[in-house]
């Protein structure tokens, strides 16, 4: 059998299963033969959480738009730490500044379930309404759908992101080289096992709550700090692991990992030990990974710490030469496992 062969999609009598939106090696797929293919183009060939577009008149020299799209359909609603109104503004201004740019402008479309309750609605809205505000970013287009009921689950939330790219800023998953060192913003996993204790009505001694927020102000700092950073991401789906896959992937290199040094709150090691997950796939709504070359980390744990969201930074790996574009990690033993692409859904409906 051909090395690494995956079996291609079977787009005459295949059908949609929950693998193809867990952000792993399905949903990869799932984009790479059907939807860019049919979609393709320039902006869309960069492969990034955004699409860096042309040169603007009224902008400064060498300034461009960014823009991202992103669909929420978390469940439940409301968990510790947000609710879907939040991630749905969190998500789409992260993804804006993870390109290097200032977001400015949401649209916001609503997908709503017949019954669904007004004071509930309400709440979303208002809470949408602020995190806005504390992003600094307008919501200004929009649109609303109404399905029978049945036909939806509440609330699905759709939004589109425009900001202006600092001048000088060349931030791509494609960047990546040799050498150069992997950081994390923060503790990895409170998102995903926070959903899913809210949703399975778990109690922990110590309470897990979503790590969601807007991280432009953090980025902002560090890129003002260190201009030589090469790329950033937010690991949402399929987590810390799926999205090193992805940037291994992207720009041709391996990451060396050092589990020691990833950050884990206690409590979601804990969780994740007793639900057989592993939280380097849970997905994280407020985590920014960050690499830039080894010359500079110092800088960069300064700028990261620096910012109450960074307080908890480190440095967890290396950017490796491998053909296959592996992540592998030094576990707390000393052995040495692979850290692959999600397969399959560890935590549907997550975001």
């Amino acid at each position: 059998m051909k090395r690494n062969y995956v079996r291609p999609l079977d787009l005459k009598n295949g059908r949609v299963d929950m693998t193809h939106g867990a952000g792993g090696r399905a949903s990869a797929q799932l984009i790479a033969e059907l939807f860019a293919p049919a979609f393709d183009n320039p902006a869309l060939r960069q492969g990034d959480d955004g699409a860096v577009l042309c040169e603007l008149a009224g902008l400064p020299l060498g300034a461009r738009l960014v823009m991202a799209t992103d669909a929420h359909v978390v469940s439940p609603l409301f968990f510790p730490g947000g609710d879907i109104g939040a991630l749905a503004v969190h998500g789409t201004v992260n993804d804006v500044a993870v390109m290097g740019a200032e977001p400015r402008w949401l649209s916001a479309s609503f997908i709503l379930e017949e019954g669904f309750p007004f004071a509930e609605l309400k709440r979303i809205v208002d809470s949408m309404a602020a995190a806005a505000r504390g992003a600094g970013v307008h919501i200004v287009t929009g649109d609303t759908k109404v399905v029978e009921q049945g036909k939806g689950d509440g609330v699905f939330i759709s939004t589109t992101g425009v900001g202006v790219r600092r001048p000088g800023v060349e931030l791509s998953g494609a960047n990546a080289r040799v050498g150069d060192s992997v950081f994390v913003s923060g503790p990895v996993g409170d998102h995903g096992v926070a959903i899913l204790s809210c949703r399975e009505e778990l109690a922990f001694d110590s309470p897990i709550v979503s790590d969601s927020a807007a991280l432009h102000g953090l980025i902002a700092d560090l890129l003002a700090a260190v201009p030589q950073v090469r790329v950033l991401r937010d690991p949402t789906r399929g987590g810390l692991a799926t999205t090193l896959n992805e940037i291994a992937a992207q720009s041709g290199v391996g990451v060396s990992l050092d589990e020691a040094a990833i950050p884990v709150r206690p409590a979601v090691a804990a969780a994740c030990e007793f639900l057989g997950l592993d939280p380097l796939y849970a997905a994280c709504e407020g985590r920014v990974i960050v690499i830039a070359p080894a010359e500079v980390d110092a800088l960069v744990l300064a700028a990261l710490r620096a910012h109450p969201q960074g307080r908890e930074a480190a440095r967890i790996g290396t950017v490796t030469e491998d053909p296959h574009h592996f992540v592998q990690m030094t576990t707390a033993f000393g052995g040495k496992r692979i850290v692959d692409w999600l397969t399959g859904e560890q935590l549907p409906r997550i975001c």
